[in-house]
Order: structure tokens, then C-alpha cells, then sequence
């Protein structure tokens, strides 16, 4: 399933690996930028298992989309010089494709599974044996002729990666022997991807236009790498040759993206809330029937960024502006510091 912000595609699952031949991919830890005590703690965790020539330890890994799960899995994979199968938990219908799979690992090879939260419950239960005793039970034939039969897999690791670790059983959860949260980036860790990125798609980019890529990038590499695809096509087509800052403003502009980093629909929802509210509070629901988009959208996609910059803020009776950013936003919307 795949949401859109304004120009810029955002998905809520992770993207396939044929869709993302076009990005730069880390193949090491000091390739990759960013969240540094993660790094720091899967670094030891993968060398540690390396010199005693074990698997390593089932790992979760959650947060946001896009923040790099997927990535991160690659280079663990790499560093240990082990084969890597990735998968999503909603493709996983059936318990005889889960097997499939973890019948043709290798030792110590990683099975990546996105969206785990999503897998079906009979499958997510043959997990629970293949995780604690390397093994699955095969039901072979049908009826009153069928039997069991106890399959041996070899030591493996399974990573999952998830958005929502509330929807994770707690059985399944109990079997992951590290769990691990990734955060949203800071602009300057952003800055440097976008421009390791730039070098990668051979497009002469500078600092500054960089960072101001970064500032609307809502914390997230994948929607950085998206505008500054977005931004080489502008170049392109208006036959730039530098990716400078009046260019990448020209871009954002041209995606509906402000000064301040806020898509179009974040500031209807603004907007919204100042009007038929006085900057609120709304329910969640009221604002997505004002607005046009389901609730869901409005509290998965846009929700985390408004909340994290301050623009937004969650109360017992529902979305509110916080008061010290009400006067910048009347000013910016109406022109003055309007009280309604």
C-alpha cells in the first residue's frame, strides 16, 4: 500500500529491492549514516557473533518507515558474511511458503521479515519452534492418513522490523533476543545522505541546498532521497548544472513544500484548525471529514512530523495548536496575528 504527500511518495511498506536499485546502498557501517549508538550496538553485537562463529541473536528492530530496517539488515549480513533472504509478513499467506523459506537457509544466514506485525497467526507460529530449537513440524498428507514430521533447520537469524510494536504478540516478541528502536535523523545527519546520495546519481549538489532538502525531509532518508530525485528533474529540465539552494528552493516550491518544511495538507490541517477552531482542539475525525482524507493517513503520515516540530500537539479532547506557535501561524496564513 502506498500513501502520497504532495508530489513525494511515501510508503508504507518497505520497498521492494528492484525499486530501490537507484539509491545508494551502505555496504559497511561506516558507510552509513546516522543513528550512531544503534550502529555502535549492532557493530559489537555482529563482530561478537563473528568470533564465536554463532548466529546472531534474533533481532527486532522497530520505528517510522523509511528510517533504514531494511539497510541496516544488508550490512549486518555483509559484515558477517552470511546470506541475507528479505520478505514482508502481509506476502506470507500460508505456512508452507514460511517453511520454504527457512528450509533453504544456509548457517547463520539472516531472514528479514518486513511488517511483522502483519504476518498471518498460523505462520507467525511456526516462528516460535524455528526460533528457540531450530525446527519446524511439517504436517505431511491429509486427513486421517496425515503425520507429522520434525524438520531441522539450521542456526539462523531472524530480523524483523516493524512500525507498530504494540501489534506484535507477545510470544513472538519473547523470542527476539535484542530489540532495537531507530529514530528520525537530525537535519545534518540528513544533509550528509542527501549529498553521499547526490555523489552516488552524479548530480553536483551543494551544502546548503542540501540541507535545505534535509529541513523538509520530516526526519526520514527515504523522503530526502525522494525530493532530491525530485529536484535533479527540475535541474534537468530547466538545464541547471548545479544543484544550488535557489534551485532547490525552486523545486520545493514547485512539490508544495514551505519555508518551514510543511507539505500542502499540513498546512490545510493547520489552517483548518486555526479557522474552524481557533487553532483547535478537534477531534481526529472531524479534522480528516474538514480536510478529505481518512484519519488514518492524517495520524500515520502526517501526525508524527506536525507533532515533533511543535506545530501540533494531542490533548483528551483531541488536536490542538500549542499556544506559543498560534501568533506565527495566523501571521503566516492571514497576514497578522488574528484572534478569531
Amino acid at each position: 500500500m502506498r500513501d502520497t504527500m504532495d508530489g513525494i511518495e511515501l510508503l508504507s511498506i518497505q520497498e521492494t529491492l528492484e525499486e530501490r536499485t537507484h539509491d545508494f546502498i551502505p555496504q559497511s557501517f561506516d558507510d552509513y549514516i546516522g543513528q550512531r549508538e544503534l550502529k555502535e550496538k549492532l557493530r559489537i553485537y555482529t563482530q561478537a557473533a563473528n568470533m564465536r562463529g554463532e548466529a546472531l541473536d534474533h533481532l527486532l528492530l522497530f520505528g517510522p518507515p523509511g528510517l533504514g530496517k531494511t539497510t541496516l539488515s544488508q550490512i549486518m549480513a555483509t559484515v558477517m558474511g552470511v546470506g541475507i533472504k528479505i520478505c514482508s509478513g502481509p506476502t506470507m499467506e500460508r505456512t508452507g511458503d514460511l517453511v520454504a523459506i527457512l528450509s533453504s537457509l544456509q548457517p547463520r544466514d539472516i531472514l528479514f521479515i518486513d511488517e511483522i506485525h502483519r504476518m498471518p497467526t498460523n505462520v507467525e507460529e511456526v516462528l516460535y519452534s524455528a526460533m528457540e530449537q531450530f525446527r519446524v513440524d511439517v504436517i505431511i498428507g491429509q486427513g486421517a492418513g496425515a503425520k507429522s514430521v520434525n524438520l531441522p533447520l539450521h542456526p539462523f537469524t531472524l530480523i524483523g522490523a516493524t512500525t507498530k510494536t504494540g501489534m506484535i504478540s507477545a510470544p513472538l516478541r519473547s523470542r527476539f533476543g535484542i530489540s532495537e528502536r531507530l529514530d528520525f535523523y537530525e537535519p545534518e545527519d540528513l544533509r550528509d545522505i542527501i549529498l553521499q546520495t547526490a555523489t552516488f546519481l552524479q548530480c553536483p549538489l551543494n551544502a546548503e541546498g542540501a540541507l535545505r532538502i534535509a529541513l523538509c525531509a520530516r526526519g526520514t532518508p527515504r523522503i530526502a532521497k525522494k525530493i532530491l530525485r525530485r529536484v535533479r528533474d527540475v535541474a534537468q529540465v530547466t538545464h541547471k548544472n548545479l544543484l544550488d539552494v535557489a534551485l532547490v528552493e525552486q523545486a520545493l516550491t514547485f512539490l508544495g513544500m514551505d519555508e518551514d518544511g510543511l507539505s500542502k495538507l499540513d498546512n490545510i490541517l493547520l489552517r483548518v484548525l486555526l479557522e474552524h477552531f481557533d487553532g483547535g482542539p478537534a477531534g481526529l475525525e472531524t479534522l480528516a471529514a474538514l480536510i478529505g482524507e481518512d484519519k488514518e493517513t492524517l495520524e500515520q503520515v502526517y501526525e508524527p512530523f506536525l507533532l515533533r516540530s511543535g506545530y501540533l500537539e494531542k490533548t483528551g479532547r483531541g488536536r490542538q495548536i500549542p499556544h506559543k506557535k498560534l501568533p506565527y501561524l495566523r501571521k503566516k496564513f492571514f497576514g497578522q496575528e488574528t484572534v478569531f
